[in-house]
């Protein structure tokens, strides 16, 4: 067995042993502070529904439910607390994986990238090239949206909640965001690249290394120097992802222990229909972009599909592209990509390409929406799409992303905010459909833009 190939063994094992352990834990450890944590959720939406019906907000009635309300929240809380706490020995492991990645993933984009642009040479080059890749992400992107909103208007999974509409004050716990074309801009460009590098914002680290990129090309022999030296550091920090890749099935046995743990497998039974449905679209989308990338590369594909099995393992396992970025950009110049066409895609794949992220925006939106019964009309649709086309663009490394931006979009169209509350619970789990594929959709675009160049060679074994 290959080294690749036994890495890619003991993931999966310990994805399945992490869901064994993570299943007794929940059956022997966890099941009292889960039923407390149930038993209060629905009071609380008890008391939610029993707030509708009074009128008068100064009534005792009204206070009363309210003081109920806060208490019910206030023994929720404390049962949870008390779980992660006695979770804290899984989740750690995870953690501090996912930490190192994120130890590795700027310096990493920073060096390739400068290599990458500086080895394009002239700017019109790097034009030609971004202008192909954007026009990538962008039909990607809107196929992605549009899959996800045709098909859940033929699933209808919302249909099946039939709730009753919230009060309008019920906080969801997440920050909605809509990001104005201003607070757009004002996010991609750096004020500092120190600051960028710190908190790993990658689409402003891609901006400042564009820039870094292009004026190393310009000024000729001395810029050989710079191109040897970040290509070297660029190769120690691959030599130190190999290190810490080696710590990743740790992390999926403690990611997936701890999610089965928490919300053992009853969550799926009860979101079956929309796991499924959403699952099965999810899959329908990568059968679309494998089908696309055939057409261009042709049988080739296949092989490329292959060399990513680790990679949207590891981020199926852990809910995070970032950390499979490393493994990725490893397997595309294995696959024949060069390496300035690798450094330049992927790393604006990250920020502008999130396949998955796209269709479980339009797919949740909507789902939100048939859950209160809420119509919206095609022209409605259409505008949501089109703002979540936008508001989505730059937002890699917000935590709970996504949630954050259909919190922002949905308010638009008068959609309860509560409803964000039917996906919190099952969040985890379809982040692991949508980070894993995000990466099938940014290696397709990488090997797609390297044969529109020219620049697609033989496979590397």
């Amino acid at each position: 067995m290959s080294k690749q190939n036994r890495l890619t063994f003991f993931i999966f094992l310990a994805l399945i042993l992490g869901v064994g352990l993570g299943y007794y834990l929940n059956i022997k450890s966890f099941s009292t502070y889960n039923d407390q944590i149930s038993k209060a959720e629905i009071r609380v939406k008890a008391i939610d529904g029993q707030l509708l019906k009074v009128t008068d907000s100064t009534s005792t009635a009204f206070t009363t439910l309210i003081a109920e309300k806060k208490a019910a929240e206030n023994s929720r809380f404390e049962s949870e607390k008390i779980r992660e706490k006695k979770l804290e020995p899984l989740t750690l492991l995870s953690d501090i994986f996912l930490r190192l990645i994120k130890m590795i993933v700027a310096p990493l984009v920073f060096t390739t990238l400068v290599v990458g642009v500086a080895k394009v040479g002239d700017i019109k080059a790097v034009g030609r090239i971004g202008g192909k890749t954007m026009l990538w992400f962008l039909s990607a992107s809107l196929l992605s949206l549009v899959l996800g909103l045709i098909m859940v208007n033929i699933f209808k999974p919302g249909e099946a909640m039939n709730l009753p509409l919230p009060p309008s004050n019920i906080d969801t716990g997440i920050t909605k965001v809509a990001l104005s074309m201003k607070d757009f801009i004002s996010h991609i460009v750096p004020k500092s690249m120190t600051e960028a590098m710190a908190t790993n914002e990658i689409l402003q680290i891609v901006v400042f290394s564009l820039f870094f990129g292009v004026a190393t090309a310009a000024i000729g022999e001395k810029g050989q120097i710079i191109i040897k030296f970040f290509d070297a550091v660029a190769h120690v920090i691959l030599k130190v992802t190999g290190y810490v890749m080696n710590f990743a099935p740790f992390a999926v046995f403690g990611a997936m222990a701890a999610i089965v743990a928490k919300q053992g497998l009853s969550v799926l039974s009860t979101y079956a229909l929309f796991i499924g449905e959403f699952y099965s679209t999810m899959l329908l989308l990568w059968l679309i972009l494998i089908f696309i990338g055939f057409i261009i590369l042709k049988k080739r594909v296949f092989n490329l599909v292959n060399r990513m099995k680790e990679p949207t393992l590891l981020a199926f396992s852990t809910a995070s592209s970032e950390a499979a970025y490393p493994k990725t950009m490893l397997q595309l110049e294995r696959f024949g990509c060069k390496d300035k066409i690798v450094s330049f895609v992927l790393p604006l794949g990250y920020s502008f390409n999130l396949d998955g992220s796209m269709l479980y925006m339009t797919f949740a939106s909507l789902f939100i929406a048939q859950s209160y019964g809420i119509h919206l009309s095609f022209e409605q649709q259409i505008t949501m799409l089109l703002i979540l086309m936008l508001t989505s663009k730059g937002i890699a490394g917000v935590p709970r992303a996504s949630l954050v931006v259909i919190a922002g979009t949905i308010a638009t169209f008068d959609i309860p905010e509560a409803g964000l509350a039917l996906l919190i619970g099952i969040d985890p789990l379809l982040d692991m459909g949508r980070s894993a594929t995000n990466v099938i959709g940014n290696s397709l675009a990488t090997a797609v833009v390297s044969k529109w160049e020219g620049e697609l060679t033989g496979p590397l074994d």
